[in-house]
């Protein structure tokens, strides 16, 4: 088969190793992908978001199968393109992407099919919402309606903060259209984790779950980006605890928007968060996590291709996806300053070291190729905020993380920055 991947960044990279790696894997593309990830697929010059180049793309190489990676291009509409031509492509249509792309949807639409989320109300007009936090008691949650990067939600502890967040996204438009409406939710305290599945419009294969670290500093402090690492299994979701998400979470959407006749296919994402009272939903997410997808994609045993197949073909009833007991960190690797501003340029160094640790794959995202100034010599310069997520599997969680940051410590940039607890709350349990 011809594949491609779109987008750019460490799940890409992530999905494409694993693809690779199926013998229904002939030719496999990732458009505009990197240069750090030419190992595993030839990159296309075509950036995520031009549909029509990709289409035009798809064609001309008689692409047999398309792996949408970032969420934007699904919200844009892709899928309905490229289905529109006779193309198979793994989404959700437009209509249903607007699960991530508008928080009121999704919590309208959550409300619709009785799946347990917060306490919520949407805001258009800054004056209201502003007179809605008055009323409320600290703390409340102000998110973006719209696509921000992983960045649009805002844990605000006090009145003062959630008003300076309202007026930051409805009035000074700093995450632009995104944030001209709002929702505004009660604040939910408890434990978070990721569970996504592959829909096939009926039924649902289940990827491992997996939790991610939102926030920039270790011990969960600083702003949010758009994930600082990951790993897989979350031991906070038992098997008990899985099962319960799947039937009050999961299927509630999947079987509801079959019965009115739009039948979701595709990833669904649901951010997890696991509270005294049970488990609700943050958000939907219509995509492969990401950091999250580059710490389940190495347990996964199962072929990835087959699986997306079937998803597409409505087939996965009683299909189930075999995993690697053993558990998985991701570490993120960023720039000095991310999610702020940061310097691109950095020459990366020690990453043919980290080659030679067993059980240990580095997937590039924020990298480019360059070559030394003095030598000629090849090399990785950065270029972006999250440069690179370094993944390493164990015979327990502790062993997965020691492995894993030693990896991360071969590996040097200037002004390199990287959480140092991922997988700490695995440890407590």
């Amino acid at each position: 088969m011809r594949i491609l991947v779109i987008g750019s960044g460490g799940r890409e990279h992530a999905l494409c190793w694993k693809i690779a790696k199926s013998p229904k894997c002939g030719k496999l593309y990732c458009a505009p992908g990197t240069d750090g990830m030419s190992d595993t697929a030839q990159p296309v010059d075509i950036d995520a978001n031009d549909i029509d180049g990709l289409l035009k793309f798809a064609k001309s190489e008689s692409i047999d199968l398309t792996i949408v990676g970032p969420e934007s291009p699904l919200v844009c509409g892709i899928v309905d393109r490229f289905e529109k031509e006779g193309l198979k492509i793994f989404g959700p249509r437009k209509d249903l992407a607007r699960l991530e792309g508008s928080k009121i949807f999704a919590k309208e639409l959550m409300k619709r099919f009785g799946v347990p989320t917060a306490g919520f109300k949407a805001f258009d007009k800054f004056d209201e919402a502003i007179k809605y936090v008055e009323a409320k008691i600290p703390p409340v949650v102000v998110k973006a309606d719209g696509l921000a990067a992983g960045k649009g939600v805002v844990i605000c502890k006090s009145v003062g903060e959630a008003k300076d967040s309202l007026k930051k996204m409805m009035v000074e438009g700093c995450f632009g259209d995104a944030g001209r409406r709002v929702v505004i939710e009660d604040c939910l305290i408890g434990e978070e984790a990721s569970i996504i599945v592959m829909s096939d419009g009926r039924d649902a294969a289940l990827l491992a779950s997996s939790q991610d670290h939102k926030r920039v500093f270790d011990g969960d402090k600083g702003p949010n980006t758009g994930g600082m690492g990951a790993y897989s299994p979350a031991p906070v979701i038992t098997d008990a605890l899985f099962k319960k998400i799947i039937d009050i979470a999961i299927l509630p959407v999947i079987h509801g928007l079959a019965k009115e006749g739009t039948p979701y296919k595709g990833v669904l994402y649901a951010g997890i968060m696991v509270t005294e009272k049970g488990p609700f939903v943050l958000e939907f997410n219509v995509r492969f996590g990401d950091p999250e997808t580059q710490a389940i994609m190495p347990r996964l045993k199962s072929d990835l291709v087959e699986a997306i197949e079937k998803a597409i073909a409505g087939k996965l009833g009683g299909y189930e996806l075999e995993w690697d007991r053993r558990p998985c960190v991701s570490v993120v690797i960023a720039s000095g300053g991310y999610p702020g501003d940061y310097r691109k340029g950095m020459e990366i160094n020690g990453l043919e070291a980290v080659k030679n640790i067993g059980d240990v794959v580095v997937f590039h995202a924020g990298t480019k190729a360059g070559k030394r100034a003095t030598d000629g010599r090849s090399l990785f310069i950065t270029n972006g905020g999250r440069a690179l997520n370094v993944t390493a599997l164990g015979e327990d969680m502790k062993s997965a993380i020691d492995k894993c940051y030693t990896a991360v410590r071969a590996i040097s940039f200037e002004r390199m920055h990287y959480r140092s607890d991922i997988g700490y709350r695995a440890l407590k349990l």
